[in-house]
């Protein structure tokens, strides 16, 4: 059983990855400082596979004390870094915050890769790298130039990136893959587990789900005036145990020695854009609510459209995605009425 580290376990899609490493024979260890999370999802996580999960509340930008976790650890065989700070409009606000979490952390992390041997990395990279991509770009492929960064959250990503590929040719012994997620939603069916932090979600299926269940008044749709066809901005929303299932099968790409180059990126998304007024309508069919919402100004930092084109990884992983939108939205919304119900 090969020993695998998830840096932020505790967060949304480092759960759920956890929980579908597990279900393929892996053994699970933790590090999350729980800084936009508590340890609650590993619980959920022990629930659904009854596998205590050991978490180590450390700050990845704290170098020494992310040395000690990996002295303890010696026999880690893989690591899946998901640890980041992750909301676009914090990140303009906070440009200085971002730049320093995101990529000091990610550096310890692979000096420490480097230091002791654990050379099978998984980044958790964004479908924000590839900027305000243009219309005849649609959908994206990984060959697909990037665009200037529309926020530092972006930046790091595409700074995140250049960073593992410059270790990679400095360090051949590295194994290392980006996955470029496009908008992760949803949560495990079994609802012991979903989207959960601490701090006000800005993505835009938990804020509907708060919504509906009354924990926000209404919700603001920023932009009304784009050109797509409703106005609304467009994406590529995927359900995040489809994403789970992709950091497992890569992981496994690496260690079946699969790689012809250190360093690779693939694209993870279900193939199609969805407007923002088609994922209420979709969240309205699935739950038999009506949401409250009004039109609202545009968002700094938001792409017009972006949707992906993941036969990449369908090849090279052997990945498809399984869940589409009405998927999503119904477990968004389970799991909603779930905590809130714990939460009361």
């Amino acid at each position: 059983m090969k020993k695998v580290l998830v840096t932020g376990g505790c967060g949304f899609i480092g759960s759920h990855t956890i929980v579908d490493l597990i279900e393929n024979g892996y053994d699970v260890i933790s590090i999350d400082n729980n800084i936009n999370s508590d340890e609650s999802p590993l619980a959920g996580i022990e629930k659904i596979t009854g596998k205590k999960i050991k978490n180590y509340k450390v700050d990845l930008c704290d170098l020494k004390a992310t040395k000690k976790v990996f002295e303890q650890e010696k026999n880690i065989e893989g690591i899946i870094h998901f640890a980041a700070l992750k909301n676009v409009g914090e990140s303009v606000e906070m440009p200085t915050l971002y730049f320093h979490n995101n990529m000091i952390g990610l550096v310890n992390v692979l000096e420490c890769a480097v230091k002791y041997g654990f050379p099978q990395f998984i980044f958790s990279s964004s479908c924000s790298v590839y900027g305000n991509a243009s219309p005849e770009d649609l959908p994206i492929s990984e060959s697909t130039k990037l665009q200037e960064a529309e926020c530092p959250y972006a930046r790091t990503k595409q700074m995140g990136e250049m960073v593992i590929r410059d270790y990679a040719k400095i360090y051949p012994q590295l194994s290392t893959i980006a996955l470029r997620y496009f908008n992760p939603a949803g949560a495990h069916e079994s609802t012991n587990i979903g989207e959960s932090p601490i701090n006000p979600s800005q993505n835009l299926v938990p804020i509907i789900t708060e919504v509906a269940i009354g924990k926000r008044d209404k919700l603001s749709v920023h932009g009304s005036d784009y050109e797509t066809r409703d106005g609304t901005c467009i994406r590529d929303y995927i359900h995040v145990m489809d994403i789970a299932d992709a950091h497992t099968k890569a992981l496994q790409y690496l260690f079946d020695k699969k790689q012809t180059t250190n360093y690779d990126v693939f694209n993870l998304g279900i193939g199609d854009g969805v407007t923002v007024l088609e994922v209420i309508q979709a969240f309205e069919k699935a739950s038999g609510e009506k949401l409250n919402y009004a039109m609202g100004p545009r968002r700094a930092g938001d792409v017009v459209s972006i949707y992906a084109n993941y036969s990449k990884a369908k090849e090279m992983l052997g990945w498809v995605p399984k869940r589409n939108i009405d998927d999503i939205m119904k477990s968004a919304w389970e799991w909603e009425q779930k905590r809130s119900e714990v939460t009361v």
